[in-house]
């Protein structure tokens, strides 16, 4: 069984933040905006995992259809929150660096 993985309008939001605050933080010290990218590439291989075994991420809360996904990159990080929908579906509805105080 091989789940969807539906991003909400919130967690492409979130995408688009990050991907620019990796920017702008390499900008500011002539870093490598390589890694802008790379760190989206390991955020949507990540997701591969949702496509095939949801249920063996951290669950968050009481409901057993609330999780996260720990998406290493570099020396930290990345977290997503989803919900399995569906016995077909994931939708993930927010994705923070592993350092932020909680999901925006």
């Amino acid at each position: 069984m091989t789940f969807a993985v539906l991003l909400t309008r919130e967690a492409e939001e979130d995408l688009l933040r990050l991907f620019d605050f990796i920017i702008e933080r390499e900008l500011a010290r002539a870093g490598d905006l390589d890694i802008a990218e790379r760190a989206l590439e390991a955020i949507r291989a990540a997701f591969g995992l949702l496509e095939r075994t949801p249920f063996t991420c951290r669950k968050v809360g009481a409901s057993s259809f609330h999780r996260e996904l720990i998406i290493p990159f570099a020396n930290t990080g990345y977290v997503a929150l989803f919900e399995i929908a569906s016995n077909e579906t994931v939708v993930v509805g927010a994705i923070r660096h592993q350092r932020e105080d909680d999901y925006h």
